[in-house]
């Protein structure tokens, strides 16, 4: 067979005008709202939508933002270097969707909370909620500093484009439309960015499977370089990719992104009502599960492309995260604007990732911080606050992502990043929502413990990597590769292996706690909280029932219907749920609030098709919200808007 030329084409016009378009579009979506908006100045209008959005645009959004570039890069090239195997994230997505959409999205909703730290104020105390907005503000910057230079990454390897000036000029473009548009923007631009991403993904697909020689010898190449065995039920936690680090980890993993993460709940407590918001997660599983078998069918294509002449091993490229994009460029450079669209499909990826994160870490700072110390703020002066916050946060992130070329593989240092904040914060939130005792004390001590536990394995795996025992790439060729340097008489096989060091020289602590798959971290996370909350809550004594608000809770128990009415009571652990028997889902959002004695603060249009609420910002008590001392709730009287007397 002949060697395999290592050149490749470069950037053409059309390429770049493209990739243009990707960047005139979304700004000018900005632009639009920011026109089409202009005479509602408030900071709900532009923090959250005003609560006007339907499910299909959230949907999208949702999708695009968290299948980021680093999906679109870093997806296909641990498919090619490890195998199928990533497919089986498509269960843990599953699982996710469900538990965020059944168990955490009722509680945020029906709350009426801006910021989803908010619930942690009412549940336990100021502090825990002051704790968990400075974890998520780390997570969130550190994340999007990873997403930030993917793209720029694959930018740079394409074009030869500066790296360092891609990334400004991504962080320029998601600040200007976020901070022009508010959360409408960032939403309709992301549709649209999922769009190119689906566009973008399809091209690769159709022109590497016909370079590759068709589907069916994808998969024949695929099979003879053991890339298509997907299920291994090693129970081992110190694996990196297997049936049950995937499963459980990535749930866990993904669940503290989606079920308790600002940037989620946002986007879904910005939906008209409460099925739209759950009708949007589940429209969005679909989307993930198409994104994510793109990713692992233009691995398995990639693989079968270069089964005999790896570019990375070769030294053709010097990351494995450069794969997607060197291949690319390969299939098709020799179609002008081609390459341009994949880099757009990466880029949207990322620009409605970062704008997402800058949308909610201006919304949890002015929610949390800024309104929290100055009560009296007008709506234009918060409107105006939250925009200078949206730039303040453009820059942190465009920043953190010249850090991130020092943090290895993509899809690793991204979720490794969210399974060690993540995790903690899921479980801080599981206390609050699962455990009516759980006290302050242990809200904190959990989190505290949890968030050690996860920082210190993360932190220590970074400093010493799993060995290849735990890892296991697959092999790879490069016997008809060309030489880069003609004196070289031979190649040898994924010489990969050779810088990890040996087992025998590693401490007890390295080869076992920091072998620990990076999916655990979440999981491990996750589960130190718990224990830890629930321990220093034994400890300091537990909440009486009748200090707990039902509405903060929300009683598993009640989701199954063969459950008898004892044993719920006995679930609920003293709180009384039976007053709380409104029927939310046939509520539009804030027709909870109609009872709240406070009425004057409240406007309602005379239609009844739209409405706007200006929640008292000192108190928090509202019809999901019932007191003891209260009488059951009409569902008759609520949905008809009448006061109860």
């Amino acid at each position: 067979m002949a060697l395999q030329d290592h050149s490749i084409g470069m950037f053409q016009v059309w390429d770049y005008v493209v990739f243009a378009c990707l960047f005139a579009v979304s700004s000018g979506i900005g632009v639009f709202f920011a026109v089409k908006e202009r005479k509602k100045v408030s900071s709900r209008e532009f923090l959250v939508g005003g609560r006007e959005m339907t499910c299909g645009p959230v949907a999208l959004s949702l999708t695009a933002s968290f299948m980021s570039a680093v999906t679109v890069i870093g997806a296909p090239s641990d498919v090619y270097r490890f195998g199928a195997s990533y497919v089986i994230f498509g269960i843990a997505y599953m699982f996710v969707v469900i538990l965020t959409a059944e168990l955490f999205l009722p509680v945020f909703y029906r709350s009426g909370i801006t910021s989803t730290y908010e619930y942690l104020e009412l549940r336990f105390c100021k502090a825990v909620r002051v704790a968990a907005t400075l974890i998520y503000m780390v997570q969130t910057i550190l994340y999007t500093g990873v997403v930030v230079y993917a793209p720029a990454l694959a930018l740079n390897q394409v074009t030869k484009f500066n790296l360092w000036g891609s990334i400004i000029a991504t962080g320029v473009v998601c600040t200007f439309y976020c901070t022009l548009g508010g959360l409408k923007a960032v939403v309709w631009s992301d549709a649209f960015q999922m769009v190119v991403m689906v566009v973008g993904f399809l091209t690769v697909l159709v022109q590497g499977s016909d370079r590759s020689g068709g589907i069916v010898t994808v998969w024949k190449t695929a099979q003879a370089g053991d890339r298509l065995k997907v299920f291994d039920f090693d129970p081992s936690p110190l694996r990196r990719h297997t049936f049950w680090t995937v499963t459980i980890g990535g749930m866990f993993t993904w669940l503290g992104i989606y079920g308790v993460n600002q940037s989620t709940i946002q986007r879904c407590i910005s939906c008209r009502t409460e099925n739209h918001a759950r009708w949007a997660l589940y429209l969005n599983l679909v989307g993930l599960w198409m994104i994510l078998l793109c990713a692992v069918v233009s691995g398995l294509i990639m693989y079968a492309f270069y089964s005999h002449c790896d570019p990375w091993t070769a030294g053709y490229i010097s990351a494995p995260d450069q794969l997607m994009p060197y291949f690319v460029l390969d299939i098709l450079g020799s179609f002008p604007g081609l390459p341009g669209l994949f880099v757009a499909c990466a880029f949207s990826g990322t620009l409605s990732t970062v704008a997402a994160s800058i949308n909610a870490l201006a919304t949890v700072t002015y929610e949390d911080f800024v309104s929290q110390c100055c009560r009296d703020i007008s709506n234009r002066a918060a409107t105006w606050i939250s925009k200078a916050l949206c730039v303040v946060f453009g820059v942190a992130c465009t920043s953190m992502a010249v850090a991130a070329s020092s943090m290895g593989a993509i899809v690793q240092a991204a979720l490794s990043i969210h399974g060690m904040c993540g995790g903690p914060m899921l479980g801080l939130f599981s206390l609050g929502i699962l455990f009516p005792f759980i006290n302050s004390k242990g809200a904190i001590g959990g989190l505290m413990l949890g968030t050690a536990l996860s920082f210190w394995v993360g932190w220590g795996a970074f400093i010493h990597p799993a060995s290849p025992n735990y890892t296991r790439p697959l092999s790879l060729s490069t016997q008809n590769c060309t030489p880069l340097n003609t004196t070289s008489a031979a190649f040898t096989p994924t010489p990969l292996l050779l810088s990890t060091p040996d087992s025998s020289e590693r401490s007890v602590v390295a080869e076992s706690w920091y072998s620990m798959s990076y999916l655990h971290y979440s999981t491990m996370g996750f589960l130190a909280t718990v224990i830890g909350g629930l321990l220093f809550t034994l400890l300091t004594g537990p909440s009486k029932p009748q200090e707990v608000k039902p509405g903060l809770i929300r009683p598993v128990c009640d989701l199954f219907c063969f459950c008898s009415e004892k044993y719920r009571h006995f679930c609920w652990c003293g709180v009384n749920h039976a007053e709380e028997k409104v029927d939310f889902d046939a509520m539009e959002f804030g027709t909870a609030w109609e009872n709240y004695p406070d009425q004057d603060k409240i406007t309602k249009s005379t239609n009844g098709k739209k409405q706007s609420y200006t929640l008292q910002d000192e108190a928090y008590t509202n019809a999901a919200f019932v007191p003891d001392t209260s009488r059951p709730i009409s569902v008759k009287n609520v949905t008809a808007g009448k006061n109860i007397q």
